[in-house]
């Protein structure tokens, strides 16, 4: 017998899904709100859950992350009234299961129930993930664990493999750590780096070349593809290679076959592919800049690296990590954090990724310098800077203007307390009360749910409200938890 958990505010969907599951044999619980199926899902261990998108206090897809973070993470499937593309990729990167539209059939909620009951029974028991030697790629989050799932993967096959994410998100380590994790780890993990290849030199970069093929040529070199041979061709930034070599790469991913400048004969290479990229190469296609069928044979199996600032709940992992190699590396001893350090560290938006992070950490661990302790105060000012400012304006619904609403202390900017409510009431016109009430209760609802973390538990519990006055306050403000 399955657990299911239904989290719909429909009370009639609610109705009709536990009817179904029960004839089924299995258990189904119920829930009309996010917090109260959050609660069920954290108590007890369910194996599919049906969410809703649209309910009373909030969007269903903002609690996928709690929800694949669990100790042994439920089969979701979305089933909504909602028909929204980019929320259906959303939930689907973050891992769902499936993402149904109401109304749906019996027989379609069905099918997708016990294939989803067939697929949880077929992994239980796997431990792919812990038989990998990841002591290089750190993180928990449901995002990263969803791409450690898709390098185990990677790991088992040879087939050719495209990591795509933003500028430093880690795909080279990705890649390398496929590879040494791979059948191929004896054998060499060799680079390119597209966007350095020059059109004049990229031939012989890739395949080689004989002496006085050209001017310049005093020597045969052996060439980047021939290096990989029994290991892994990583081309990094593959969306900048040339069009002029695209053809003949193509031919070379086929045949595995390539001919060096001024040779006649043909040399064969065994490698495995695996390339990276920043770009939409899909976008690329339609543009002519790059070759579909290049792009088919490069994306046999895709894994996606999600930003940074998706999965804050692994930046805590990665300082720590980071900052121990760093004391390591440098001699020191081991350095303890204050307690407002990663507190800052997680409400930056990290436009550079983990490696903006790291850089960032170094220059705080030599600011920091033989002190046994890294504060915020040891991070870079205009980080600081930018995050006081990105809380003041969650806080307020306000854009913060230097000088009338924020000041300096110990050179970073934060909010005058209340200053907008209280101090600036002396210089201007008496609001209503009413008006002046509202604004206090904006205020201290945004710093509530900032402490608090969104706990609607909590929330409650410091401001006494009942939970539909709340949400009456959430609705009238235009705050969500």
């Amino acid at each position: 017998m399955a657990h299911i958990l239904v989290i719909d505010d429909d009370i009639e969907v609610c109705e009709t899904l536990e009817s179904l599951i029960g004839r089924l044999s299995h258990d189904c619980d119920t829930a009309q709100t996010l917090g109260r199926g959050l609660s069920l899902a954290e108590g007890k261990s369910y194996d599919v859950v049906f969410l809703d998108v649209r309910l009373p206090d909030g969007n269903g897809l903002d609690i996928l992350p709690r929800l694949m973070a669990l100790p042994n993470p439920p089969e979701v499937v979305i089933l909504t009234g909602q028909g929204d593309p980019d929320g259906a990729e959303m939930a689907i990167e973050g891992g769902v299961w499936d993402y149904l539209l109401k109304p749906s059939s019996v027989r379609e909620i069905s099918l997708t129930l016990g294939r989803a009951l067939k697929y949880r029974e077929e992994k239980a028991g796997k431990s792919e993930i812990e038989s990998l030697d990841l002591s290089d790629v750190v993180g928990k989050s449901p995002l990263i664990r969803a791409s450690f799932e898709l390098l185990a993967q990677a790991a088992r096959t040879d087939t050719n493999v495209l990591i795509t994410g933003e500028t430093g998100t880690g795909k080279e380590l990705f890649a390398s750590t496929i590879h040494e994790n791979s059948r191929r780890r004896d054998g060499r993990f060799v680079v390119v780096d597209c966007a350095g290849l020059t059109e004049t030199l990229v031939e012989s970069t890739l395949f080689g070349h004989r002496k006085g093929a050209f001017t310049g040529a005093q020597a045969d070199r052996i060439g980047l593809v021939k290096l990989a041979d029994k290991g892994t061709l990583f081309l990094d930034e593959v969306g900048e290679m040339p069009l002029s070599i695209q053809k003949a790469f193509l031919r070379v991913l086929q045949e595995r076959t390539f001919r060096p400048v001024g040779d006649t004969r043909e040399q064969t290479s065994d490698f495995r592919l695996v390339a990276a990229t920043n770009r939409d190469l899909d976008v690329m296609v339609e543009k002519d800049q790059f070759r579909a069928d290049l792009l088919f044979r490069i994306k046999t199996m895709r894994i996606h690296l999600p930003p940074l600032s998706q999965r804050p709940e692994d930046i805590r992992s990665l300082a720590l990590f980071h900052v121990e190699r760093l004391c390591s590396q440098y001699g020191m001893e081991r350095k303890s954090f204050g307690s407002n350090f990663f507190t800052v560290l997680e409400s930056y938006s990290w436009p550079g990724n983990v490696r903006e992070l790291f850089n960032i950490l170094e220059r705080a661990v030599i600011a920091a310098g033989n002190e046994k302790t890294i504060y915020a105060m040891h991070l870079p000012r205009a980080l600081r800077i930018e995050v006081a400012k990105a809380q003041i304006e969650r806080m307020t619904g306000s854009e913060v203007v230097p000088g009338k609403n924020v000041g300096l202390v110990d050179g970073m900017v934060v909010r005058k307390i209340g200053q907008d409510v209280f101090e600036d009431i002396f210089d201007q016109a008496l609001p209503s009360l009413r008006e002046f009430k509202g604004t206090a209760e904006k205020v201290y609802l945004g710093e509530l749910i900032r402490q608090s973390g969104g706990d609607l538990a909590r929330i409650l519990e410091v401001s006494g409200l009942s939970r539909s006055h709340l949400y009456s306050l959430l609705k009238k403000y235009g705050l969500s938890l």
